[in-house]
């Protein structure tokens, strides 16, 4: 039984996402397992599968909920110049926070290349919104070829992402910031 939009998700199904995404973020997603989540999560296997019908589902509604964490920033700060600050100052300000391992879409990533894969297709999805979201943005800003500023954007971010992690998280941060500034500058 699946929960629907007006349906509260159970505290067992809460527990389990929130112990599976501490765990994949941490360690990844392939090195943890089932019967690990479910021990943490103090659930039964029953109660598992109840909410979760695979680790795919699992992983799936995971990245679900970091997508949602972006859109609500997104859905915060009015439109344009104030919306892209709002959410790449958001990603800026991930990258230096303690135990920082980069964006969870891009280790998710290594970990699922296959596109026909639920969670590759969810990836998919989170990007395509992201880079939505900065093309109308920098529409609303005038910029003269938002697609293109957006996918420049995108891939400062996912350099920063992987810079964060791997080398100087503040000047990643800084770094970002002042690509979204040279792109509103335009």
């Amino acid at each position: 039984m699946s929960a629907t939009v007006t349906d509260k998700p159970s505290a067992a199904r809460e527990r389990l996402l929130r112990t599976a995404s501490a765990l994949f973020y941490a360690e990844g997603i392939r090195a943890v397992g089932v019967d690990r989540v479910i021990g943490e999560a103090a659930v039964t296997r029953a109660t598992f599968y109840r909410h979760f019908p695979s680790k795919d589902d699992l992983v799936v509604a995971y990245l679900a909920g970091v997508d949602g964490a972006v859109r609500a920033v997104a859905g915060a700060a009015p439109e344009g110049a104030a919306r892209l600050r709002a959410v790449v100052g958001e990603m800026g300000e991930s990258l230096c926070t303690a135990g920082f391992r980069g964006c969870a879409f891009i280790n998710a990533a290594a970990e699922f290349p296959d596109p026909a894969s639920p969670v590759h297709r969810a990836i998919a999805a989170h990007r395509r919104r992201l880079t939505g979201v900065f093309v109308h943005e920098l529409g609303v800003v005038g910029h003269p070829d938002p697609e293109a500023a957006a996918a420049q954007l995108m891939m400062l971010r996912d350099g920063a992402m992987v810079a964060g992690y791997l080398a100087d998280p503040a000047r990643a941060r800084a770094t970002l910031l002042r690509g979204l500034e040279d792109l509103l500058a335009v």
